[in-house]
């Protein structure tokens, strides 16, 4: 089933350039931009490419970009939640991941990944759906940010605000392993009340272990 999804765009004025802020992309337009060379977070960035462009030619892959001119310098993906992991285990067709988000050093502190999650959200589609994220801390860059771990973990908390995503409690081991990891997600507001308890069962699947 191809999920329905609405382009967006918006222009964001930085002081180092100015940026298009656009998507969801398809995969043909993904494929023909160049990706920049500091996006490289996740995997080495033809690697990373090669992955988005794969993530929007799926039926609920969407992908949102940054672009200056005519090169990818930041993006954020939304696909369904890995097979593996507990999210996917509701087999919840109105339950999609933020999968990553990322930006090149030059742009940081631009509010370009507030954007991102601004543009994602135009999509009035996404009223349909429950969107996570889990974010761990051991995949934060720390290092070059120069921030501590409470430092860091604020600065993601308001970036995901700004896409409407807030904290929400989980008894998920890999979560609950470390007080900086967190769930955040925002409940579209066409969700209904069964796919909400759903989504809570999947929250706290071991209140009944013993």
């Amino acid at each position: 089933m191809k999920l329905k999804k609405t382009y967006n765009a918006t222009e964001l004025k930085t002081t180092k350039g100015n940026l298009i802020i656009e998507g969801p992309i398809h995969a043909e337009e993904l494929a023909r931009l160049d990706f920049h060379e500091d996006l490289v977070a996740f995997r080495p960035p033809a690697q990373q490419h090669k992955a988005l462009v794969e993530i929007a030619g799926l039926p609920e892959g969407r992908i949102i970009i940054a672009r200056e001119n005519h090169t990818i310098v930041g993006y954020v993906t939304y696909l369904y939640p890995d097979p593996l992991e507990r999210w996917s285990q509701g087999k919840m067709e109105n339950l999609i991941e933020l999968g990553a988000i990322e930006v090149i050093p030059k742009f940081r502190g631009a509010s370009v990944g507030k954007h991102l999650l601004k543009v994602s959200m135009m999509d009035d589609h996404m009223e349909d759906f429950i969107v996570i994220t889990t974010e761990y801390y051991w995949h934060w860059d720390l290092k070059g940010t120069g921030l501590n771990v409470w430092e860091y973990r604020k600065i993601m908390e308001k970036m995901m605000n700004a896409g409407g995503l807030e904290y929400y409690a989980t008894d998920d081991p890999e979560i609950s392993s470390h007080p900086a990891n967190c769930l955040m997600a925002r409940i579209g507001k066409r969700v209904d009340s069964e796919s909400v308890q759903q989504f809570d069962q999947l929250r706290f699947m071991n209140r009944f272990m013993y």
